[in-house]
């Protein structure tokens, strides 16, 4: 999974100097905020529950 990642970082970095837009360099970030999204859906708890569950973790 890190290499996706890793795949989507440098292909928005190329795109973002060669298109010159650099709102391509937030893609990596709504890429990761999604995983995290789909992950915390894949829990079988409600959404509130599992948020709070994650927070209150030590």
């Amino acid at each position: 999974m890190i290499y996706v990642f890793l795949a989507i970082t440098v292909l928005s970095i190329i795109f973002a100097f060669r298109l010159k837009k650099p709102l391509l360099l937030s893609v990596p970030f709504v890429a990761i905020f999604g995983f995290m999204m789909i992950q915390v859906a894949m829990v079988p708890l409600g959404f509130f529950e599992t948020i709070r569950f994650i927070f209150s973790l030590r």
